[in-house]
């Protein structure tokens, strides 16, 4: 671009070519970066979309763990067809199989409480309930991986945890859940949280599609496990319902992979609380319910509190 001492000056044909260079690079970036919000926003409706099917088949007589023994089963079908089409097979084959390995159990043990909870709370508690799992990990980070929380943080996590309790409104008699959904919640938020700290460390040396392909194998196999006892049949809406499930959740995995290749973590994870949104807006348009005031009021306290740490450790990130 022109300096402020020439400005006005026509330009030279190579001043301008590289003007032109210069503003068609910027123009990329932007692109680019619009393009991974976008998928970020995808990604995270996905997996809105895969917990209402979830929540539908709650309803059914399947058993939590043959519903989780098809999502990783249709998961791991659904990334390897991605891969393969990409040619990058190698990707979803884990460095540190006994570290992966015991990761991909507290998933396990995440999405089994998840389908618990969806069949004792709505859809909007639900997420508002899991929003503490941003609060939690910065919680966990400062234990175990020495991260300074600060005031201001503390703060944040104080008010956080001050919106979970407004939201589900314990001494109210308006309520959508009952404490088993409440204690599957706190599991859920638990295996999540570490979960996610763990994989700081791990992403080092593996790459999120192995996570995410590897966990979708333990869940096949656990699954698998549990229909050797008893194995709940299957008629062609239920299989329909968990193919689904498994489209939807491995899209959103894609989309959260090729988002970060575009944008950083951090700004994707801000994008995490559109599933408040969609999530109160699917649970009206299946069961018409609409949220409570007190769970309205709590899921701001939530979100503002989560969207506030992230704006701190993005800005500590770029000192």
């Amino acid at each position: 671009m022109s300096t402020s001492a020439n400005r006005g000056l026509p330009e030279t044909g190579a001043e301008h070519r590289g003007s032109f260079r210069v503003l068609a690079d910027d123009q990329s970036r932007r692109l680019s970066h619009l393009g991974a919000i976008g998928l970020a926003v995808s990604g995270f409706t996905f997996w809105v979309l895969a917990d209402t099917v979830i929540k539908i088949l709650g309803r059914s007589i399947l058993p939590a763990y043959e519903i989780i023994g098809f999502l990783g089963l249709f998961v791991c079908g659904f990334l390897a067809i991605y891969a393969g089409v990409r040619r990058e097979i190698r990707m979803l084959w884990p460095t540190q199989l006994g570290r992966q390995v015991v990761r991909s159990c507290l998933d396990l043990t995440n999405n089994l409480c998840v389908v618990v909870a969806l069949r004792h709370v709505s859809l909007t508690l639900f997420y508002i309930l899991i929003f503490l799992a941003p609060l939690c990990i910065t919680f966990l980070a400062a234990l175990f991986l020495h991260e300074k929380i600060g005031t201001r943080r503390a703060l944040a996590i104080l008010v956080g945890f001050a919106g979970v309790v407004i939201a589900v409104n314990p001494f109210g008699s308006a309520r959508q859940g009952d404490w088993i959904g409440f204690a599957a919640c706190m599991v859920c938020v638990c295996c999540f949280s570490v979960n996610m700290v763990w994989s700081r460390l791990l992403t080092r040396t593996e790459t999120p599609e192995s996570m995410a392909f590897l966990s979708g194998v333990v869940m096949a196999a656990a699954g698998a496990a549990g229909m050797l006892w008893h194995a709940a049949p299957l008629n062609g809406m239920m299989f329909g319902g968990l193919l689904a499930m498994g489209a939807f959740c491995a899209a959103g995995s894609i989309c959260f992979f090729v988002a970060l290749k575009h944008t950083s973590a951090s700004t994707v994870s801000q994008y995490h609380y559109t599933q408040l949104v969609t999530g109160a807006l699917l649970t009206y348009l299946v069961w018409r319910q609409l949220p409570t005031t007190w769970m309205v009021t709590g899921g701001a306290l939530i979100v503002v509190a989560g969207l506030h740490i992230a704006v701190l450790g993005r800005g500590q990130a770029s000192q």
